[in-house]
């Protein structure tokens, strides 16, 4: 492991957001929950207050303090996907309870956390972005919320 991990401030329900993670991506588990002792803000004494994790077996560390700060787009976490079965999985599990669709293949799950669910082929199908068949491929990115592969490998023929 290296020495940089993320950090993500949420409002409430880290520890229930880091269960969730935990429960749809591979190889990721809670590894420690500190409760709130007397005194931290916007924290009730004994309630989670900071919860670390693995994510795909990188250290995550969430903290819940308050509506002081939150979270938004400009942070996400990418998933690369095997296959369309796997976009539709993720997506579906990610969007589910009250999260929301983006563009582009970004979601921001019922937690506010943002997320990108992509295919791992990504790169060969937009290759370098200036051929004319990579411009067709992102023209129809564009025009899409979760990623449909097949489309966008159509398009990049076309």
């Amino acid at each position: 492991m290296g020495i940089v991990r993320p950090h993500l401030w949420f409002a409430k329900d880290a520890e229930k957001a880091a269960a969730f993670y935990a429960s749809v991506i591979p190889n990721s588990r809670v590894t420690h929950v500190v409760n709130a002792p007397a005194g931290v803000p916007d924290v009730a004494e004994g309630e989670p207050f900071i919860v670390n994790m693995e994510l795909d077996g990188m250290p995550v560390d969430m903290i819940n303090a308050g509506s002081a700060f939150t979270l938004d787009e400009a942070f996400s976490f990418v998933v690369d996907c095997d296959d369309q079965e796997q976009v539709d999985h993720y997506w579906e599990a990610l969007t589910a309870d009250g999260g929301e669709p983006g563009q582009c293949g970004w979601l921001t799950d019922r937690f506010g956390v943002s997320w990108q669910v992509v295919p791992k082929e990504i790169e060969k199908i937009f290759g370098d972005y200036s051929s004319e068949g990579s411009k067709r491929a992102l023209a129809a990115m564009l025009t899409m919320t979760k990623l449909d592969i097949a489309a966008l490998e159509a398009a990049a023929r076309a």
